[in-house]
C-alpha cells in the first residue's frame, strides 16, 4: 500500500490490544494521541465554549464546517486573517470535512453529476458548484492540518447499486482530490459501501493504494440500524492500512465509541456531545441526564461526582442546572456542553492507557455495563 507523503505529517502506534490501537498522530500544530475525539466547529467555533475550555476537555484536534464556511465568511476571507487557526485562535490540530456529507444531508437541494455538486445556498439559494477541485481549493484556503477529499455519500439503506456507484465516483474523485491538494495539508481518503462488508474491503484497499495520509469511514450512521455499524465495523475497521490513521466520520455515542476504537477506529468526530448538551441532555458514565425533568428540582448533587468538568468539580447542583435550563440561561448550555466533551475526553483517555497496557476489553465491558445502568 501507498503510504502517507506530507512533510510533519506522521501517525506512530504506541500500543496495541487485539485490534485495538493507541498512537500519536504529528501535525504542524502539536502531536495529538489516539485515539481521540474531534469536538465539531462548524462555524470555525465549537458551540458555547472557548477555545481553551474545549482544550481543557482534552481535545487536542477540532472539526471544521467546509460547506458552511465556504458560504459564509468565505475562504478567501478566513485565509486572510491567518487560515482557520488564526481566525478561531485554537492553536491545536485542526481539521476540515469536504462538504461530501452536506451534499447528503441537502439531497433536496443538491444535484450530483462526474463534475461534482451543485448546490442552492441553505442562505440566499444562491447556486453553488463543489467538485473536488473547489472542495481542496477551500480547504487550502482554510488551511487546517488535514483535509478531506470529496466523497459520495449513500443512504442508508440505498440500494447495493446505488451504493456502487457512490463508491465508484468517490475514487475517481480521489485522485482528482489529490492532484489539486495544497502542498503541506494532509489529505485523508473516504471509504464508503454502505453495510456491505465486501465493497468497504475492496474501496479501502482501491483508496490505500493511492497517497493518502489517513482513511476515513464514511457513510456509518446515516440511517441504517446502529446494530449493522456495529457488526460492519469490527470486518472493515482492521482492513484499513495498518499504516495510516482510521477515521470514522459522524460517530456516534459513548457506546459507538467504545465498540470502534475496539474495531481499531483512531479519530472520531460527531455534534452529538453539543448539541444534545443544549437541548439538556447531560452525558454520563451511567447513561443519559435530562436535567429538565422534575425529578432533579431539588437535587443537590453534581451531575456526576467523579467528573472533572467545570460543572462537576464546580459543584453545579442538579437542581441549580435545571432552573437555569428551564429560565433559558445561557450558562447552562455553557456547563453542559463541557461536560459532555468533558465525558468523552475521559473515553478516549483511558480506552488509550487501557490499551497500551492491554486491558482495554475489560476498560469497554466496564463502561459499556455502566452505560447501561440509568440514572
Amino acid at each position: 500500500m501507498s503510504g502517507p507523503r506530507t512533510p510533519g505529517f506522521a501517525w506512530r502506534v504506541l500500543g496495541q490490544d487485539a485490534n485495538a490501537r493507541a498512537g500519536v498522530l504529528t501535525t504542524p500544530h502539536g502531536d495529538v494521541p489516539t485515539p481521540t475525539f474531534m469536538p465539531v466547529g462548524t462555524q470555525g467555533s465549537v458551540k458555547t465554549l472557548a477555545p481553551a475550555e474545549v482544550a481543557a476537555t482534552g481535545a487536542r484536534i477540532v472539526l471544521g464546517n467546509t460547506y458552511h464556511l465556504w458560504l459564509r465568511p468565505g475562504p478567501e476571507l478566513i485565509d486572510s486573517l491567518g487560515g482557520l487557526h488564526g481566525f478561531t485562535r485554537w492553536p491545536h490540530a485542526m481539521l476540515t470535512d469536504s462538504g461530501g456529507f452536506q451534499a447528503f444531508s441537502m439531497a433536496d437541494r443538491r444535484s450530483v453529476s462526474e463534475d461534482g455538486f451543485v448546490f442552492r445556498s441553505h442562505l440566499d439559494g444562491s447556486r453553488r458548484a463543489l467538485s473536488p477541485e473547489e472542495a481542496m481549493r477551500v480547504q487550502g484556503l482554510l488551511g487546517a492540518d488535514i483535509a478531506m477529499q470529496l466523497d459520495v455519500c449513500p443512504p442508508g439503506g440505498a440500494p447495493r447499486d446505488e451504493v456502487e456507484r457512490a463508491v465508484a465516483q468517490t475514487t475517481r474523485w480521489a485522485s482528482r482530490c489529490l492532484a489539486s491538494r495544497r502542498e503541506g495539508q494532509a489529505v485523508f481518503g473516504i471509504v464508503q459501501g454502505g453495510t456491505h462488508v465486501d465493497l468497504r474491503r475492496a474501496h479501502a484497499d482501491e483508496l490505500g493504494a493511492l497517497p493518502f495520509d489517513g482513511l476515513a469511514l464514511g457513510g456509518f450512521s446515516v440511517g441504517e440500524p446502529v446494530e449493522s455499524m456495529h457488526a460492519a465495523l469490527p470486518e472493515v475497521a482492521p482492513h484499513l492500512d495498518p499504516e495510516r490513521p482510521r477515521y470514522l466520520m459522524g460517530v456516534g455515542t459513548p457506546r459507538d465509541l467504545l465498540i470502534a476504537i475496539g474495531a481499531g477506529v483512531d479519530m472520531f468526530d460527531c455534534v452529538l456531545p453539543t448539541r444534545n448538551a443544549r437541548n439538556g441532555q447531560a452525558l454520563t458514565r451511567r447513561g443519559p441526564l435530562v436535567i429538565k425533568q422534575a425529578r432533579y428540582r431539588d437535587d443537590p448533587r453534581p451531575i456526576d461526582p467523579e467528573c472533572g468538568c467545570g460543572a462537576c468539580r464546580g459543584g453545579y447542583s442538579r437542581a441549580y442546572l435545571r432552573h437555569l435550563f428551564l429560565a433559558r440561561e445561557i450558562l447552562v448550555l455553557r456547563l453542559l456542553s463541557e461536560h459532555n466533551l468533558w465525558l468523552y475526553g475521559e473515553i478516549v483517555a483511558g480506552a488509550r492507557a487501557a490499551i497500551v497496557e492491554r486491558r482495554y476489553e475489560s476498560y469497554s465491558r466496564g463502561w459499556l455495563e455502566g452505560l447501561s445502568e440509568g440514572q
